[in-house]
């Protein structure tokens, strides 16, 4: 009696477009929802819980501290198992978050509140669903990331917005709660839907190999070379952010000014990640990082171009040149780790590099302090260009596996 031969169906194509558009959506909500809360909340939770700005901020840094403390294990996890998991909990754990935060009565249950918050924060922000597109995609992963940075580039203008218009009428508590309700009912159910699983790692799987498949771990040079770069750009982003109004004010901008200058950052982030998606795909991936690392630096030296072509032009060249080399830095994030060290293990590798950014982030307000206290704006914006052209020397000692 003959048997049919059993034949192995090749599992069916990924639709890219439609996972990067998913992503992209899903990361916007829960970028908007945790990381960009603060700029809504701190005033107005200040006053409900009798706490200086200084506690409620510091909760956020501490959350900070926490996302970076779990990105390794989050990591790990993910490569055994796939991403979409880590990003439907994710989902319930910053919700979790959200809640506690709307029903704080201190300042003690608001550190608890953002430490849930943090611990989401590390399983589904940009590195869980880069390590997801990498996981589904490999080495062909770079166009659906990039996709996905282009369209949550839009996040802090998106939630700003909505926060600013939210807050009035529902107050803070309830805009809370109401953005925990967008996560479940809205951001939970996307993902479960449209996000393919991925099938488990072996468990005999490397850390991280390159992509020539050669079974040798990344060097550690270059695995230290490519975080520092991450470490010092994403520390120089946070004490800007921070300060940004006052340090564009001082070079000789009035106060509407400084504010609409100030805006055309985010423009900028969504400029280099258009030039990114069009024109990047031919260009070697170590040169678009470096020119776009350089654009940062270059920006800071023409504020000194502000005798001649007058400082609100000067500040303009410097806000978008930062916003384009910023955004194409998070393209970056995730695409120099697979292009460097390979497919496998790499949302270890993007969680081991997430602790020295994590920390940089939350350390950068309280660092620079002082340094925006005693120098000029001007002096501390070149100082902020001179450390981010030391960052971005780091990536000339890197080298694409053949």
């Amino acid at each position: 009696m003959l048997y049919p031969m059993e034949i192995a169906l090749p599992s069916p194509p990924i639709p890219r477009a439609r996972l990067g558009a998913v992503l992209g959506i899903n990361q916007t909500l829960s970028w908007g929802m945790s990381f960009y809360l603060p700029a809504i909340l701190a005033g107005r939770a200040s006053e409900g819980l009798h706490a200086s700005s200084s506690a409620i901020l510091g909760a956020f840094s501490w959350a900070l501290l926490i996302s970076g403390a779990c990105a390794p294990r989050v990591g790990h996890w993910i490569d055994r198992h796939g991403g979409r998991g880590a990003l439907l909990t994710s989902i319930v754990v910053i919700a979790a978050g959200q809640m506690i935060l709307a029903a704080a009565p201190d300042v003690i249950v608001w550190f608890l509140g953002w430490t849930v918050i943090g611990v989401g924060m590390s399983m589904g922000l940009y590195d869980a669903a880069f390590a997801t597109v990498g996981g589904l995609l490999k080495q062909e992963a770079a166009p659906t990331i990039t996709g996905i940075t282009l369209v949550a580039g839009f996040a802090s203008s998106v939630f700003w917005t909505l926060g600013s218009a939210l807050i009035g009428p529902l107050g803070w508590r309830g805009l809370l709660l109401a953005y925990a309700g967008i996560m479940l009912l809205v951001n939970l159910p996307m993902v479960w839907l449209l996000v393919p699983p991925a099938p488990p790692r072996p468990r005999s799987a490397a850390i991280a190999t390159p992509a020539d498949g050669s079974g040798h771990r990344p060097e550690r040079l270059a695995v230290a070379c490519l975080g520092g770069f991450f470490a010092l750009r994403w520390f120089i982003t946070s004490a800007i952010a921070v300060h940004v109004l006052e340090l564009i004010g001082g070079i000789g901008l009035t106060a509407a000014e400084a504010v609409s200058v100030a805006a055309l950052i985010g423009p900028g982030q969504v400029a280099g990640r258009i030039l990114e998606w069009t024109i990047g795909p031919r260009i070697d991936l170590l040169v678009k990082a470096r020119v776009a690392a350089m654009l940062f630096p270059l920006g800071a030296a023409l504020l000194l171009t502000a005798g001649w072509i007058g400082p609100l032009a000067a500040a303009i060249l410097f806000v978008l040149l930062y916003g384009m080399s910023n955004g194409i830095m998070t393209i970056n994030r995730g695409t120099l780790p697979l292009a460097l060290f390979g497919a496998e293990g790499y949302a270890l590798m993007l969680g081991w590099l997430a602790v020295p950014v994590q920390l940089g982030q939350a350390l950068a307000p309280a660092v620079t302090a002082p340094v925006v206290a005693t120098l000029t704006p001007l002096h501390v914006l070149l100082l902020a260009g001179a450390t981010g052209a030391v960052a971005a020397l780091l990536l000339f000692t890197l080298r694409l596996p053949r």
